[in-house]
């Protein structure tokens, strides 16, 4: 018993300090962690919360903001990745200290470039936004005064007097909501937002904000903090980029991707050669039709085609052997012969399978991988359609294949947001005739993994007969981007290991 007594006495007292250190779920991140965390910790806090900003990017496009589905979905994705997700609990440390490492830990990866800021910027101010309106009116008073913005309440006869002012001036309130809702006076500067969309009530330069719409003032002072604080982290990246432990993984986060790496296919020798072009129009992703095509018409594909696409087929489950065939049968039916085949290229399908070199067994591309690194310049076919395209070209491509005008109008208007992965998803949709995919696109194989469940009806691809071979069957496992199991410790590395690959693909 005194055991349990001194136990729980200390359990208390630590409970106690936690609360000092992250007395709110919700902040401003105006302090960065002091503490010492292991490398392995720094990387799934890292890898978990970039998985919650790509979920609040696509259900901020995919629904309308604060709708039920939307609140539901990104609630379920909290609980999962343990963040925290409402102010309610007192005992939820853990989860708060990893939402303010991992807060951190992108920051820094992510103040690289200014379309980086400018992304991270976007997800953290949605999931700030709904975070606060998920708070009770309470609780907000007190997140409030928790980050100085201790707006000042207006009393009971200031609202009464005030009332028809308040009530015309405020959107969607009525006598009794004016009544029972707490109004702020805040300086007409802090309400700009608010002032510009009309929906306030603006006297002797003050603006009377209701709690309900106080958000737009906690949002706008949040992205002033935050955009200073990614310009000054920026500046301090030459030091972080001296550490050699560091450097090599927030490189890797800025590119990231957090879904299986497609290295190993179960269906690996259940495609024949003679599928491919079928497949290519049904099943393959955009850039991957694009390269396909392109190597049919030209009987050859440059270097960067050749990794991206190659890669892709062996995650399709192309054996090495039918790989050899595929290219070779190609290439010789342009301005390559054999024997140059055989010297030139059969070397780097090897190398592309392990069998050559460091016997590497290489990844396909991921998504973020295509769009952020390696552009095509002129006579490439590589790289992401919906964001190396010009608009006008990718509009008439959209054409060729079929796709409904007011489809292609939502494809380009994801485009012009730079929502390239939604709008590879958009195009799923529309060539599959779905209205919701289900998943989240983040891989070109995942694209062609989605697809075949979906036309086969959720049933595995039939073994074909005449396969060309069947080495290297192993076990891999098909989870999709929401696994909390995915860690990319062995992804971390694989960017270093394609350079190495590089070399045998410079041959055009």
């Amino acid at each position: 018993m005194e055991f349990s007594s001194r136990t729980r006495l200390r359990q208390a007292r630590l409970a106690g300090d936690r609360r000092e250190l992250y007395p709110h779920s919700l902040q401003f991140y105006l302090e960065p962690p002091t503490e010492s965390i292991s490398l392995v910790e720094f990387e799934s806090f890292a890898i978990d919360r970039l998985k919650l900003l790509k979920v609040v990017e696509n259900l901020g496009v995919s629904y309308i903001r604060g709708n039920d589905v939307y609140k539901t979905k990104l609630e379920a994705e909290l609980r999962k990745l343990k963040f925290p997700y409402k102010a309610l609990a007192e005992d939820d440390y853990e989860a708060r200290r990893k939402d303010h490492i991992s807060h951190f830990i992108l920051r820094l990866a992510y103040c690289q470039s200014e379309d980086l800021r400018r992304w991270f910027l976007q997800q953290e101010m949605d999931l700030l936004r709904y975070r606060f309106n998920e708070l009770t009116d309470s609780l907000r008073q007190k997140f409030l005064e928790h980050v100085n913005l201790s707006f000042e309440a207006i009393s009971e006869d200031m609202k009464n007097e005030l009332a028809n002012e308040l009530l015309t001036s405020t959107p969607g309130f009525s006598v009794a909501k004016v009544k029972e809702q707490i109004f702020y006076k805040v300086g007409l500067s802090e309400a700009v937002d608010l002032f510009r969309t009309r929906r306030v009530f603006i006297k002797d330069g003050f603006a009377y904000v209701p709690l309900k719409d106080i958000d737009a003032i906690v949002l706008s002072n949040y992205r002033t903090k935050l955009s200073k604080a990614l310009a000054l982290t920026a500046r301090s990246l030459p030091s972080i980029q001296s550490d050699e432990r560091l450097q090599p993984l927030l490189n890797h986060l800025s590119h990231s991707y957090v879904g299986p790496d497609y290295s190993v296919q179960k269906n690996t020798g259940k495609i024949s050669l003679d599928q491919v072009d079928a497949l290519s129009v049904r099943s393959f992703p955009l850039c991957m039709r694009q390269l396909h095509k392109a190597l049919r018409d030209n009987h050859h594909l440059r270097h960067g085609g050749r990794m991206q696409y190659g890669l892709f087929l062996k995650g399709i489950g192309l054996t090495l052997e039918q790989a050899l065939e595929f290219w070779k049968k190609e290439f010789i039916r342009g301005k390559v012969d054999t024997d140059k085949f055989d010297k030139g290229y059969a070397y780097s399908i090897r190398h592309n399978y392990g069998k050559e070199g460091k016997r590497t067994d290489y990844t396909p591309y991921s998504c973020m991988k295509i769009i952020m690194s390696n552009p095509p310049s002129q006579g490439d076919y590589h790289g992401c359609p919906f964001r190396h395209s010009d608009p006008e070209l990718l509009k008439q491509k959209l054409q060729s294949y079929k796709i409904a005008p007011s489809g292609i109008t939502q494809i380009l208007e994801l485009v012009k947001g730079m929502h390239y992965q939604l709008a590879c998803q958009k195009y799923f949709e529309l060539t599959h005739y779905v209205d919701d995919t289900g998943f989240s696109l983040n891989h070109p194989n995942q694209y062609f993994t989605e697809s075949q469940r979906l036309l086969n009806g959720g049933r595995e691809l039939k073994k074909e007969i005449s396969n060309s071979g069947n080495s290297q069957q192993k076990n891999n496992s098909q989870e999709g981007m929401n696994s909390n199991s995915t860690l990319p410790s062995s992804k971390a590395t694989s960017d270093a290991e394609l350079e190495g690959l590089d070399e045998y693909f410079t041959e055009d």
